[in-house]
């Protein structure tokens, strides 16, 4: 475990809330529980669920200081932001405002935030059941993107559709349908990548030039995870849920009301991805939070992502070393084994590569990629001055040179930026491609940008690069170490939102500092060099 989970009072029950178009978790968990396999592990879709990011995305506190500083610095733009927001972080909310013909607010004395709201806690319940579920087919062959889930608001409760990816018996929609008010319907598009396109592909409008908010396809694709799979051979392998969600090796049921039909490929709903820290944060200030989750349940969800993170995610293997002429010269090869770049999503991400060298008596002769107990990579450019950041490498001869795998972004002056409503376009795309993917050949809003773009080295599935080290003068034998790190949260865009002078960025400053965000060790490999 990467960091320390605390227990404090906290709220464990699911709330309970619905309207016209939407149900909190609750409402469905009375049929869908008591689901275990043969091991007596419970596949009951609540269980992972509650301890997920998806169910926790109104109450992340990044998100919550992230908003603080977008619309610190483009107030004259905060119902555009804060519409857009909480169309993929509240969407029940923010899809009941739109059935009434009204905005949404996130803060302030009318925010959905505040307890007394109609739709608070169907907000809090963040990408709840009646979402996902909710979302209906594809009619035509363009994905849906940034937001645009499609849901149904004109349907009467009662004759709602839920759709999943299994056949339905008439007992089974009978009694549905009278115990929660939704009609399931059968349909694959659940297990398909384009459902979760619908918010994990996110093009923005940015400020421009002249101040005003681009328009139309003038935009900045902020996170693209679907279209980086879409050119990857995993394309015809495997979908978004195949690797993200952990399925039954045997046939469930699905309810244990009708525990005699069972399914093959029974989905753990628990939502592997990259945030553990996210995930600890919100465990260790829950009670905070409003977290409806116990430690129990995020000690599940995050053992079953490192697990993920470890064994699906990259290799790094360190390659010819040998010394000559008092220069030690080594290769080290990362590979990406998702089917997207790596890292992907929010642009906060970021991988890199911390090269150790030490003499026989175990003194440092050489490091490259150090951090600091809050996740600050000694010498990184960016962490040490906003305005600038760290080049793509195709060799390393300093611990001034950091190989670090990002995206950075500018805006429309061409300066570095983390406001994502001031992001035009990256000035460094450099994050590992997966196989298949073709740097030459992609469109412009996932190609490649600065020094990898021509790095013969850098290809689909992974990167090389040499390493070269005086020792001369250090005693044999040599011990190297390659170590391939991921952090959710650098440190610039940890402190860039913490500047914002609202309780929400003061709130997260705390738990930024408390929860410091180390990395996660992906992949690492030690060797010994005699002579």
């Amino acid at each position: 475990m990467p960091f320390s989970l605390l227990e404090d009072k906290r709220k464990t029950v699911l709330s309970s809330a619905t309207n016209e178009w939407f149900a909190t978790a609750a409402t469905c968990v009375p049929c869908h529980q008591n689901i275990k396999d043969s091991r007596g592990m419970e596949y009951a879709p609540a269980r992972r669920w509650r301890a997920s990011m998806m169910a926790n995305s109104a109450r992340d506190p990044y998100f919550g200081a992230s908003l603080a500083i977008e619309l610190e610095k483009s107030p004259q733009y905060a119902r555009e932001i804060e519409e857009k927001c909480a169309t993929c972080h509240t969407p029940m909310a923010r899809y009941s405002a739109l059935a009434r013909g009204h905005s949404i607010s996130l803060v302030g004395d009318q925010s959905i935030y505040d307890s007394q709201h109609p739709d608070h806690l169907l907000a809090m319940d963040g990408v709840s059941c009646t979402v996902c579920h909710q979302i209906p087919p594809l009619r035509e062959a363009n994905v849906r993107v940034s937001g645009d889930l499609a849901i149904d608001l004109t349907t009467p409760y009662g004759n709602r559709p839920l759709y999943g990816p299994f056949p339905m018996s008439r007992q089974s929609i009978s009694i549905m349908a009278g115990g929660s008010g939704y009609e399931p319907v059968e349909s694959q598009h659940l297990r398909q990548s384009s459902l979760c396109a619908t918010c994990h592909e996110l093009y923005l409008h940015f400020i421009q030039a002249d101040g005003s908010l681009s328009q139309g396809k003038e935009t900045f694709p902020e996170q693209t995870p679907y279209s980086e799979w879409l050119h990857s051979e995993y394309l015809d392998q495997q979908s978004c849920q195949d690797c993200h969600l952990t399925r039954a090796e045997e046939a469930l049921p699905i309810s244990h009301i009708t525990s005699q039909n069972r399914y093959q490929g029974i989905s753990l709903h628990n939502f592997l991805g990259g945030n553990v820290y996210m995930l600890t944060m919100l465990n260790n200030f829950a009670g905070e939070l409003g977290v409806e989750a116990d430690t129990s349940h995020f000690r599940d969800v995050i053992a079953e992502t490192m697990d993920f993170l470890n064994s699906r995610t990259a290799r790094l293997e360190i390659l010819n070393p040998q010394i000559q002429d008092g220069i030690l010269t080594f290769e080290l090869s990362v590979s990406n084994l998702s089917g997207h770049k790596f890292p992907t999503g929010f642009p906060s991400r970021r991988a890199w590569l911390h090269i150790i060298v030490t003499d026989a008596k175990g003194k440092i002769i050489f490091e490259s990629g150090g951090f600091d107990r809050q996740g600050m990579i000694l010498e990184n450019d960016n962490d040490l001055d906003p305005a600038r950041f760290e080049p793509h490498y195709e060799r390393i001869t300093s611990p001034q040179e950091v190989q670090i795998y990002e995206n950075i972004m500018h805006n429309v002056q061409e300066e570095v930026t983390t406001v994502q409503l001031h992001a035009a376009g990256y000035l460094k795309d450099n994050r590992l491609l997966p196989l298949g993917f073709d740097k030459a050949g992609v469109p412009a809003h996932i190609r490649v940008v600065g020094e990898a773009l021509n790095d013969n080295n850098f290809v689909a599935g992974g990167d090389s690069l040499t390493v070269q080290v005086d020792v001369s003068q250090a005693e044999l034998p040599l011990q190297l170490r390659g170590e391939f790190l991921y952090q959710t949260i650098g440190y610039r865009w940890a402190k860039n939102v913490i500047a914002a002078s609202s309780p929400l960025a003061t709130t997260f400053a705390r738990y930024w500092q408390e929860t410091p965000a180390l990395p996660i060790l992906l992949a690492a490999q030690s060797l010994e060099i005699v002579r």
